[in-house]
């Protein structure tokens, strides 16, 4: 096993806190902590023909870079598919959701500004290992964030993608 030397400012290759494992999975990278709360850091594999539910940020500016796969995006009345290089802003305000648009897993990196929001991934995989989480609480939850979920287009979008929505 390699030895990785331990410093502030470095992030190796696989380094991060896996804080779930779902079908689109939360890697923190670069914590709030390390940046003074202007910018937390994530990677998220997303898994084929899965869907977040739709949903705004009152507060949270949210900026998707493609590493690998197709991901397809609704934002506000946007709707596109970004391969790999692309930036998708996802901006506080409006509402939006994303997609694995892909026959293959995807992966993107998500820059949260301002850093906080990875704090709502760790507590839905908690309440998830406890099976404690369902729709409802995941509602209450992302209202404490300042996030209002909705089901918008979410009908539209499974049924048009073969979509499944993940909460």
């Amino acid at each position: 096993m390699p030895i990785v030397e331990r410093t502030r400012f470095l992030v190796p290759p696989g380094g991060g806190e896996a804080i779930w494992a779902g079908p689109i999975g939360t890697i923190v990278t670069v914590s709030p902590e390390a940046t003074g709360g202007a910018l937390s850091v994530c990677e998220m594999p997303v898994a084929v023909g899965y869907m977040v539910p739709t949903h705004t940020h009152r507060d949270t500016d949210e900026w998707s870079y493609v590493l690998e796969g197709r991901i397809g995006a609704r934002v506000g009345d946007d709707e596109f598919t970004a391969g790999p290089g692309s930036w998708i802003l996802k901006p506080s305000g409006v509402m939006y959701t994303f997609w694995n648009a892909g026959p293959a897993p995807a992966r993107i990196i998500e820059l949260l500004t301002p850093g906080r929001f990875e704090r709502f991934f760790r507590q839905i995989a908690a309440l998830a290992s406890r099976d404690e989480l369902d729709d409802a609480v995941m509602r209450v939850l992302a209202a404490e964030y300042g996030t209002t979920v909705a089901m918008d287009w979410v009908e539209e979008l499974t049924a048009r993608y073969g979509l499944q929505v993940t909460i």
